[in-house]
């Protein structure tokens, strides 16, 4: 029996949408229902548009394939302005928020044909303090942070695709927390008009899916960059990616389960022929994480300073330590930490030596057993500073059940080698 609609992939949903073979009024109606039975355990949504997704999906398969997400549902980040349903910023200060516009990604993701199904939980303005989202792999699991609706959703199959930011680790730890795939894409390259911003020298906006063909259908969409995607099959790539072990200056930080994963990875690559090699960055790399956390903080301050001035009262006290502690660093301080990230974005793309990319780990280990923090960003706040790609690929298996995984890291602006790269190892490395 073919599985039910919401549990296919989107890039399976698109092709079967192409080929008429599917009505988008099927698929809305399939995560609905889906929703309809899950959302009370995992909390995913602040908004649901239920009445308008069907609406729009009618009017789709009314006409002509849109473009390449015709009729696939999304779940959009409450980080992102939409014009026809409220935006909070995961804030009681934004409580009856109702942007006039959407962000140019939403905007560029309806004229693409996607049937935006609602908005998904943000942590508070996307830092850490948590929203009231649940883990779907373990609903007393955190479903990591910021992203968190975003994830759960994707992972429970509500919708097939959603939006993610990263300033620390935002897409990449929800979706090795709760199962699927993440990808942040290089510094830059997708617009951030019309999402609130908490950093502009980090900020990045990142898709996740289920597949890694999902998010490079979602990436080709937004950015009208078709090389993204589709890929030749991974068993017909003649390219075979030049893959490096990097445990990273972190490395102290991984537990049990993530340096099994990394063992395991070496392992099946091996034992496929595989060619690999075991990298380690510059000394001068082991400052970038304190460098990254204390430029967070400084931004932090100043993107919040009308929330800080004017409604102080209404900001968790998880957040007011955070901003009280970007208070202290001195702007000396902040220009000097913004000449060490600029100084190894020199170097970096000369420390993969002769890798293609990196595979590195993306979290500490599972999700922790707790909805009261979101779990450490230390393995991504490095990759973030340095604005490289990087995508996440669920393998393995936590001693406890939960999902694990490895993020594949590229030089800066090699998304499409990134892209490709992870289908590849997910090809090697994931079961069946």
């Amino acid at each position: 029996m073919p599985k039910p609609l919401h549990q296919q992939t989107a890039s399976e949903l698109a092709m079967q949408l192409l080929q008429l073979e599917v009505k988008a009024e099927q698929i809305v109606l399939s995560c609905l229902e889906r929703i309809t039975e899950r959302e009370p355990h995992v909390q995913a949504w602040s908004h649901l548009a239920a009445d308008a997704a069907i609406d729009r999906a009618r009017e789709l398969d009314r006409g002509a394939v849109q473009g390449l997400l015709h009729g696939l549902p999304v779940g959009v980040k409450d980080l992102f302005d939409t014009f026809d349903m409220p935006t909070t910023y995961g804030s009681p200060i934004y409580e009856k928020n109702q942007p006039a516009a959407d962000a140019s990604v939403v905007a560029l993701c309806r004229e693409q044909g996607a049937v935006i199904m609602g908005k998904t939980v943000t942590t508070e303005f996307a830092t850490f303090n948590p929203g009231k989202t649940r883990n779907p792999c373990g609903l007393t699991h955190t479903p990591g942070g910021s992203s968190s609706g975003s994830a759960a959703a994707v992972a429970d199959c509500m919708v097939p695709l959603a939006f993610a930011s990263q300033t620390a680790a935002s897409v990449i730890r929800p979706a090795a927390f709760c199962g699927i795939v993440g990808y942040k894409p290089s510094f830059g390259r997708i617009n951030r008009a019309g999402v609130k911003p908490l950093s502009e020298s980090l900020d990045t906006l990142g898709f996740l899916g289920r597949s890694v063909d999902d998010v490079a259908l979602f990436a080709a969409a937004i950015t009208s960059e078709r090389d993204l995607f589709p890929f030749e099959s991974p068993a017909e790539l003649d390219d075979v990616p030049r893959i490096a072990m990097c445990q990273t200056h972190e490395w102290s930080h991984a537990d049990a389960d993530t340096q099994a994963a990394m063992q395991e990875a070496e392992k099946k690559l091996t034992q496929n022929g595989k060619s690999l090699s075991h990298l380690v960055l510059p000394e001068l790399f082991a400052k970038l994480l304190q460098a990254q956390t204390e430029i967070m903080g400084f931004d932090l301050v100043r993107s919040l300073a009308h929330e800080w001035c004017n409604h102080a009262d209404l900001i968790s006290p998880a957040l007011t330590a955070v901003l009280e502690a970007g208070m202290e660093i001195s702007p000396e301080r902040h220009r000097a930490n913004l000449a060490l990230a600029h100084q190894a974005r020199m170097m970096v793309a000369d420390a993969f030596g002769d890798a293609d990319v990196i595979l590195a780990p993306s979290t500490i280990g599972a999700a922790p057993d707790t909805l009261e923090q979101t779990g450490n960003p230390v393995f991504c706040r490095v990759w973030t500073l340095l604005g490289l790609p990087c995508v996440h690929i669920p393998f393995f298996k936590a001693q406890n059940g939960m999902p694990v995984g490895l993020q594949v890291v590229g030089r800066y602006g090699e998304d499409k080698q990134v892209l490709r790269a992870a289908k590849w190892l997910a090809f090697q490395l994931m079961p069946g």
